[in-house]
């Protein structure tokens, strides 16, 4: 089990990295080994983006830290779960040109989406919740398995997009009331 936490924000609302930290190590309990935070503006200052990690290490324990970053800088991932056939995906993409620095099935995940976009989240088998920024398209990619085993919750208003593994972050969020409206908040479909 890991926590993953993390935001979009428009420029008027950033944060600092104390804020990211604090928010993200509310889930400490679901990621003892380890924990990582990435604070990000896009290069036209339209937003801020935050993701933080509380880690469990099962897979590649050195290698697999997160957020993990693709060498370019173009793709930035925070992952809770496990891809089942993350080692078939990775010899598909080595056949395909695709290099690796790790062992992990974090990495996979990230040089499956370069690969194959959208499509990339029907190739995998496991159990998995993620957020993914493509710097390039100013894009976020939130996804989960398709049975929901690892939660995904996710907030919307006044100008920033919350995620988190537990809903308690989102509502501990500068400027968010513990008594948010049920539109703004909910749990991630397939």
């Amino acid at each position: 089990m890991c926590g993953i936490f993390g935001w979009v924000l428009a420029a008027a609302k950033h944060q600092n990295r104390d804020t990211l930290i604090g928010l993200t190590d509310l889930m400490s309990h679901r990621g003892p080994d380890a924990s990582g935070y990435w604070l990000h503006q896009t290069s036209d200052e339209r937003y801020q983006i935050g993701f933080g990690h509380r880690r469990l290490s099962i897979i590649d324990i050195g290698g697999g830290a997160q957020p993990m970053a693709t060498e370019d800088g173009r793709f930035n991932l925070v992952f809770n779960g496990e891809i089942y056939n993350y080692l078939e995906l990775r010899k598909e993409l080595v056949a395909l040109g695709h290099h690796f620095r790790t062992d992990s099935d974090t990495e996979v995940l990230i040089e499956a989406y370069r690969a194959w976009q959208l499509d990339a989240v029907r190739r995998l088998r496991g159990m998995f919740a993620f957020a993914l920024w493509d710097d390039a398209e100013q894009r976020l990619v939130l996804a989960r398995d398709a049975f929901g085993k690892k939660p995904l919750f996710l907030a919307e208003a006044q100008g920033a997009v919350l995620f988190g593994s537990e809903i308690e972050p989102l509502v501990q969020f500068p400027g968010f009331s513990r008594a948010l409206d049920s539109d703004a908040i909910g749990h991630l479909s397939s």
